[in-house]
């Protein structure tokens, strides 16, 4: 699997650098959001801008990351959806549970709001 990933201090951009998010990559890509989440990183930010075609296996990897993010307090955004993977989420119901948004610039965005939000609840607490 081709990916390249870019570790910030309250985020972690992952982008797939394959046209075909199936069964060949599902697994390694499972396996890479457990070790991000085992080293304690909570906002995932998954570029999909490259990716033309995703099956069932991908759209179950995206959602073991995004239960993974939502557990520990986190964000799984995906950014950069091509129209072959917005159809398969929209057809599935997921477009009101995963978080979506066009660009890179926008998910690093509401990532420092979900911080401050966080940041806030836990003063009230």
């Amino acid at each position: 699997m081709k990916y390249t990933i870019d570790k910030k201090e309250n985020y972690t951009i992952i982008t797939i650098d394959e046209k075909k998010l199936d069964t060949s990559i599902a697994p390694d890509l499972k396996s890479e959001f457990v070790k991000l989440n085992a080293e304690g990183i909570t906002n995932l930010i998954l570029d999909l801008s490259n990716v033309k075609y995703t099956d069932s296996s991908g759209l179950s990897s995206i959602l073991i990351a995004n239960r993974l993010c939502n557990s520990s307090n986190g964000l799984l955004i995906l950014t950069g959806l091509q129209d072959h993977v917005m159809k398969l989420i929209t057809i599935s119901k997921l477009e009101s549970v995963l978080n979506i948004l066009p660009t890179v610039e926008e998910a690093i965005d509401r990532v420092f709001l979900h911080e401050i939000e966080q940041d806030l609840t836990n003063k009230e607490d």
